[in-house]
Formats: C-alpha cells, sequence, structure tokens
C-alpha cells in the first residue's frame, strides 16, 4: 500500500477501529459538574523497578508517555526466547531511534543473567543506547511482574533450564494499559504486532 493512502486510512478510522484495552476494568463513579457519572478506570501496569544491562535503576516511570513492548526471557534458554530475540530484533530495527516507542526485556534468571551478562548479550544481538533495555532484579519480583504482565514467569524443574515463561510480546500504551499480545516466536506474530504499533502510534498522534 502506498504509505500516504495507508496514513490517509488510519486517519480515516472509526474510533472503534482502535486497539482494545486488555486486562480486568472497573466502575468508577464520580461526580462531573453536580452530577454523578459512571466511568471505566482500565488495568494498567503497576509500578516496578528493576536494573538494566548498563547497571542503571529502570522503573515504570522512565515509560511515561512511551509505548513500549515488554517481554520475559533468559539467555541461557534453549527452546524459544533465540526465536523471540530474532523477532524482537525485527522490531527494533524497525523503529530503531523513535522516541515514542521502547522494549523491555526481563530475564527470569537473576541469579546468572548479572547486568554484565546482560550487557553482553545485547551487544551479540547488535542492540546499542537506550531504547531497548534488559533488565533484572529479584526474581519474586520478576514473576511477579510477569503475572503483571498477564503471562507466565516462574520455575519449573521439569522444563529445559529449569524455568518457564511465555513466548509473548506485551504492546503497552502511553497510559500502561495492555493493547495487545503477540507470539513472539513467529515472524507472523511479529508482524502483526508492528502493524498494530502502527495503528497505535497513528491513534496518538491524531488525538
Amino acid at each position: 500500500m502506498v504509505p500516504a493512502l495507508a496514513a490517509l486510512l488510519a486517519a480515516c478510522s472509526p474510533k472503534d477501529d482502535r486497539l482494545p484495552i486488555l486486562g480486568e476494568r472497573e466502575p468508577v463513579t464520580k461526580t462531573v459538574d453536580g452530577k454523578t457519572v459512571t466511568d471505566t478506570a482500565y488495568y494498567s501496569i503497576p509500578p516496578f523497578r528493576f536494573t538494566n544491562q548498563d547497571g542503571k535503576v529502570v522503573s515504570d516511570r522512565d515509560y511515561d508517555g512511551k509505548i513500549y513492548i515488554a517481554d520475559f526471557f533468559f539467555t541461557t534458554c534453549p527452546t524459544i526466547c533465540p526465536k523471540m530475540k530474532t523477532q524482537m530484533k525485527r522490531v527494533y530495527d524497525k523503529y530503531r531511534g523513535n522516541p515514542d516507542l521502547r522494549i523491555l526485556s526481563h530475564t527470569i534468571d537473576p541469579q546468572h543473567d548479572t547486568p554484565e551478562v546482560l550487557k553482553e548479550f545485547a551487544k551479540g544481538l547488535g542492540v546499542a543506547g537506550e531504547q531497548w533495555q534488559f533488565v533484572t532484579g529479584p526474581k519474586e519480583e520478576i514473576f511477579k511482574t510477569g503475572k503483571s504482565y498477564m503471562v507466565v514467569a516462574q520455575e519449573d524443574k521439569a522444563a529445559p533450564g529449569g524455568l518457564i515463561h511465555s513466548g509473548h510480546f506485551i504492546l503497552v500504551d502511553k497510559d500502561k494499559h495492555v493493547r495487545g499480545m503477540y507470539d513472539g516466536t513467529t515472524e507472523e506474530g511479529a508482524d502483526k504486532l508492528m502493524a498494530d504499533i502502527d495503528k497505535l502510534l497513528a491513534e496518538y498522534h491524531h488525538e
């Protein structure tokens, strides 16, 4: 499709064509201009605090006003991680330098995956700068954060490497709402993610 035509179609899309907001939601009653109004409170990612590949603290506040993609992995993972990182690298290459988009990869093996190990891992992928962060922290905090993204990240003695995690990429908007989940092990999943990133970027651009 011609880029100008694609942009025009995005601009003309009806609001109900926007990406859904995933997760639980609650009704919230408030008073506006003397009238009682019921609104919807959408699920959002709770605060977090980890350490990145440069040894710097990374928190949810670093992602305020940013669209980002989250995933879970470990550097010695013998199964799905290499496929996931191949696909995430495609996403990174497409949006490299875009100030509105970031990537946040959480290791679930903090004992092995120190900041130094993560730094070498990032270098091996050809990743530099702060757009794609690889983070580590207390194991229980990482597992709890996995649940907050609605994916599995936990120990499993029966699994290769003794750990198990979801192969999903999670798309999070500027308000910390989960807007999509994608199979990070396949080209089709990454393609769908990139199409939805474009849709989400357009959504903010046309507000």
